[in-house]
């Protein structure tokens, strides 16, 4: 469960779950399918897809907190700026010892290097958006968006999980 064994299997997961095409009924899928996960285990998460040109889907549980959305901003605000997930910006900057403001100048209030928000990659076209879930542990957040992306994508989830 080192560093670079999860940052490694994040490169894995971002080159596999990539979309051939993505529209707004996706995008509702892909939240409607976070939703009825989080639900059927009982977290209190919040769920947003949102492309770079709008917001697609959002929800709050119950058990989320207020902080939550702008857990989801500054996690998605990540992915826009460095088109790869949240977690895998944070894994990378905790291995070189550094922050987002001391390596970037970046502000902590608008970019948290957390896990939990994914890149939306359509093959030949790549990085439109973002799938952020807030809520629960950061590797957890992640976990949870790359088993939907899975699941709608029809991977083997196996294939994508972290060693543990």
């Amino acid at each position: 469960m080192g560093i670079d064994a999860d940052l490694e299997r994040i490169a894995l997961q971002e080159s596999e779950l990539q979309f051939d095409s993505f529209s707004l009924e996706t995008g509702w899928a892909l939240g409607s399918l976070l939703r009825g996960m989080a639900v059927e285990r009982k977290l209190g998460v919040v769920i947003d897809v949102t492309l770079f040109s709008m917001p697609v889907f959002y929800a709050a549980l119950e058990g989320s907190t207020p902080d939550n959305p702008s857990w989801v901003r500054r996690k998605r605000n990540c992915v826009f700026r460095f088109l790869k997930s949240s977690y895998a910006v944070g894994l990378s900057l905790t291995k070189q010892e550094s922050t987002i403001q001391a390596k970037f100048g970046l502000p902590d209030a608008e970019y948290a290097p957390h896990g939990g928000s994914f890149p939306i990659v359509v093959k030949g076209t790549g990085c439109i958006g973002a799938v952020t879930v807030s809520g629960l542990p950061q590797r957890d957040d992640h976990i949870m968006v790359v088993e939907a992306i899975a699941t709608l994508l029809d991977k083997d989830i196996k294939a994508l999980k972290f060693d543990t």
